[in-house]
């Protein structure tokens, strides 16, 4: 039997035309991702809201109005932000909402304001912060790669390390990409786009070819880091499950005085041929206790890209934990 509807009548404050249109979106589109997510419906007229639906969903959504109409007075809202604040208050496919995990975090550069999307990226961010080595590990659009890159620019930009090294491990995602032709920034270039991506938003592009100009921004495939020490610099190995063994004890023993490290990688996607260990794989068991090390995990609720891809990484979960590759 299905639980009796509820409704729950909220007023936003103050009053405001214009973070009332924000909040709505054109056509009320807003509103309507909100109800077909939660079950719910949702009625206005001005500031004055009425939500109508279960319990608990009908309370969430009453959450997530407040939330977006506080963001509304600063930013323009987006399908987008409309989908990270419903995961953020635990509007998951089943799932509950996660637990209260502090205060927010929050990185500021000079181009861009970078919040923590839900606990595990505020765990991650503080644990980039307080350690040496970091390694953040799940599925595509989790926001891995592109926090390790906002922590880089900020320590770089506040003078905490003098310089940021890129390295990527230059191995194809099951089809062959033939002769690259130009000098070896340009043929790793392909295998480094998000971070450049990333670096773009936070720095411009203008900034970062300059900074690349300068070596102040190295990029480095992992190959042809062996019998290098890198100090005071702020070092991201991205997609590091297609890092053999040998490769990352290679790349761990690199770091020096006065740096950082990010690893990052997706053990549900390694490109290695068969039977190669990914060496991120094994790190997981190899580092796990040692002192000034942590490792943050994160699972398909943690996506913060379009809630299908969320649906998609859970499903691949589902179907690995019933005797998917090993």
């Amino acid at each position: 039997m299905s639980a009796r509807p509820q409704s729950l009548s909220v007023v936003l404050e103050p009053a405001d035309n214009r973070r009332l249109a924000n909040l709505c979106g054109q056509f009320d589109e807003h509103l309507r991702q909100v109800e077909r997510r939660l079950g719910v419906e949702i009625n206005n007229r001005g500031n004055h809201f009425q939500v109508i639906g279960e319990g608990t969903a009908a309370a969430t959504a009453v959450e997530v109005l407040r939330r977006l109409y506080a963001a509304a007075a600063e930013e323009a809202l987006t399908p987008m932000r409309v989908h990270l604040a419903l995961q953020q208050a635990g509007a998951g496919e089943g799932e509950e909402a996660p637990a209260a995990d502090g205060e927010e975090v929050v990185i500021r550069t000079r181009r861009a304001l970078i919040r923590a999307r839900g606990p595990n990226q505020r765990r991650y961010l503080r644990a980039i912060a307080e350690h040496d080595l970091n390694f953040g590990i799940g599925p595509a659009g989790t926001g891995k790669t592109y926090l390790a890159v906002a922590s880089a620019v900020a320590a770089l930009e506040s003078e905490q390390v003098r310089r940021l090294v890129l390295v990527r491990p230059a191995v194809e995602a099951g089809e062959r990409l033939g002769f690259l032709p130009g000098d070896l920034v340009q043929k790793v270039d392909p295998y480094l786009r998000p971070l450049y991506d990333a670096l773009y938003e936070m720095l411009g592009f203008e900034r970062v070819a300059r900074l690349l100009e300068r070596n102040v921004i190295e990029v480095a495939p992992l190959a042809y880091m062996r019998g290098r020490t890198l100090n005071e610099s702020f070092i991201i190995l991205d997609e590091a499950q297609n890092t053999t063994v040998e490769q990352m004890k290679m790349f761990l023993t690199r770091i020096g005085f006065g740096s950082r490290a990010v690893v990052t990688g997706d053990v549900t996607q390694i490109d290695l041929p068969r039977p190669e260990l990914s060496g991120l794989r094994q790190v997981i068991e190899v580092l796990r206790d040692v002192e000034g090390i942590r490792f943050t995990f994160f699972t398909s609720r943690d996506v913060v890209r379009h809630p299908l891809v969320q649906r998609i990484v859970a499903a691949y979960e589902r179907a690995e934990r019933g005797g998917g590759r090993e």
